[in-house]
């Protein structure tokens, strides 16, 4: 049986769709490291493994290019939405998905299923629930070191952990030498993903990413929220906002509860149909 998988981006944060209803390859870190490689494998940000039917539920695995699973990933949700849509599992234009940090409620805001908004779930800043080592506690404006250098840390969780750091001026380059350190340090068990943050005006942030499990990512739905919830937290906006990426803008809106809506756009790329030689290859990764 031939491997196909779908690809899609949010604002190029590109993942993988693998349809265990169409596929009957079993996936393992090994193999899910091959088919995301860049170079030697069909290449992406991720793969996404769904939809996993039972029990009246869409389920989706999110599975980050180390094969490790991550919790929650606001871009993957919402592609995951819109190729429910294009594969016919789903007809109603809201409905909710099940992941690994709960259950997303996915609003189709156009016909074509481009354009989505997405219950992303609360904020959390407490210590445990992040989780940071240390006393419980809120994580706001916490001196950390990471490569030997003091930084200013708000951390937060949106069904995943972040550390988001306030600078007037950010870059891949800095994102990427501090992400190298942040990602395993030893504030965090379960490692984290980072995000530099610099306020534009009360409505428009900027930032850039780094990703636990993947590196640098031009966009990320998840780190979006969580910065947008590191500034309005700490006064620096007001709670609707534009969160500028080099992938695009994400659009954040923030309860007074702290939860969390996140609307954005969604490409599709296309179909891919693994060649007899590279499936071969997979396979005996299983």
């Amino acid at each position: 049986m031939n491997i196909t998988l779908e690809k899609y981006h949010g604002l190029g944060n590109d993942y993988l769709i693998f349809d265990p209803n169409k596929n009957e390859c079993r996936l393992t870190k090994e193999n899910i490291r091959l088919i995301c490689d860049r170079n030697f494998g069909v290449g992406s940000d991720g793969l996404l493994v769904g939809p996993i039917l039972g029990q009246d539920k869409l389920e989706v695995k999110i599975l980050n290019p180390d094969g490790s699973e991550a919790e929650l990933s606001g871009n993957g949700v919402r592609i995951f939405g819109k190729y429910l849509k294009d594969a016919g599992y789903v007809q109603k234009n809201k409905f909710v998905i099940s992941t690994l940090s709960g259950e997303q409620t996915i609003q189709y805001l156009n016909e074509e299923g481009t354009r989505i908004k997405v219950s992303m779930g609360k904020l959390s800043f407490y210590s445990d629930e992040i989780p940071v080592t240390g006393p419980r506690r809120e994580v706001l404006n916490e001196t950390m070191l990471f490569g030997s250098i003091p930084y200013r840390v708000t951390c937060v969780n949106i069904g995943n952990p972040h550390c988001v750091i306030w600078l007037n001026d950010i870059s891949k380059d800095l994102v990427c030498r501090i992400g190298k350190h942040s990602e395993n340090a030893e504030y965090f068990p379960e490692r984290i993903n980072t995000q530099l943050l610099k306020v534009l005006d009360r409505t428009n942030i900027e930032i850039e990413i780094y990703e636990r499990g993947a590196g640098y990512t031009l966009a990320s739905g998840t780190s979006g929220c969580a910065a947008a919830g590191a500034a309005y937290r700490m006064g620096l906006t007001d709670p609707k906002m534009y969160v500028h990426m080099p992938g695009g803008v994400l659009e954040v809106e923030i309860k007074d509860d702290y939860s969390v809506l996140m609307t954005g756009e969604v490409g599709y790329v296309g179909r891919f149909t693994l060649s007899h030689e590279f499936a071969e290859q997979v396979k005996a990764l299983q």
